[in-house]
């Protein structure tokens, strides 16, 4: 019971770092110590993604905190997947020298089991992208396939990483455009088809 309750207090005071962001700089170091502390899942998936949240505004003094939030990418539990997943896409928001050294780790997420990393993984690169859309000109099939996936949640996503490319690189997406038009006519899923079509348009718009 002690340590339940011990749990609600550090998920507590976590709450209470993530509403105040005026102290995020002072508290990255005490966030980040969760990760290596003898914390539960549900706080060090709270700290992974507060610490995303922190180098997005912060990423300078995130860094020293990489190689630990990488590493859960590999962990056992997929709640911990998912959150250090989200967490690199945010920091590479921000600066995308700092992932740039982890960014085959990071594409290597569209294999993982679970829909809800195979999701993160779109929307982590998408946040890269939004600021360093050339880091994924050469990568745009394996979005173009995952618009195929079997889960719901990541076909949806997929085409969405081709209107935030579409925007700045037109040219990059300018081989897909048949295909998306394709999709947004065709998909049996609704969202599918307006995401393609989004992104058609972003696309030819910039072009």
């Amino acid at each position: 019971m002690s340590g339940d309750r011990n749990d609600n207090d550090v998920l507590r005071q976590l709450r209470d770092i993530n509403k105040n962001r005026e102290c995020w700089r002072e508290n990255i170091d005490d966030v980040a110590a969760k990760l290596n502390g003898n914390y539960s899942v549900a706080v060090k998936a709270k700290s992974l993604w507060i610490l995303g949240e922190m180098g997005l505004n912060y990423p300078a003094e995130i860094e020293a905190y990489l190689e630990d939030i990488v590493g859960y990418m590999q962990d056992d539990d997929s709640k911990l997947r998912e959150r250090s997943t989200n967490a690199m896409g945010r920091i590479g928001r921000a600066d995308k020298n700092l992932v740039i050294p982890y960014l085959d780790k990071l594409m290597n997420m569209r294999f993982d089991e679970s829909e809800n990393i195979r999701h993160a993984f779109i929307w982590a690169c998408e946040n890269i992208a939004s600021n360093a859309p050339v880091l994924f000109c050469e990568k745009l099939e394996i979005f173009y396939e995952l618009i195929f996936d079997s889960g719901k949640k990541v076909r949806i996503e997929a085409p969405e990483m081709f209107r935030v490319v579409g925007k700045t690189k037109p040219d990059c997406v300018k081989p897909y455009l048949d295909k998306l038009e394709w999709i947004a006519q065709n998909d049996e899923n609704p969202i599918v088809r307006i995401h393609s079509a989004g992104a058609v348009r972003i696309t030819k718009k910039s072009m």
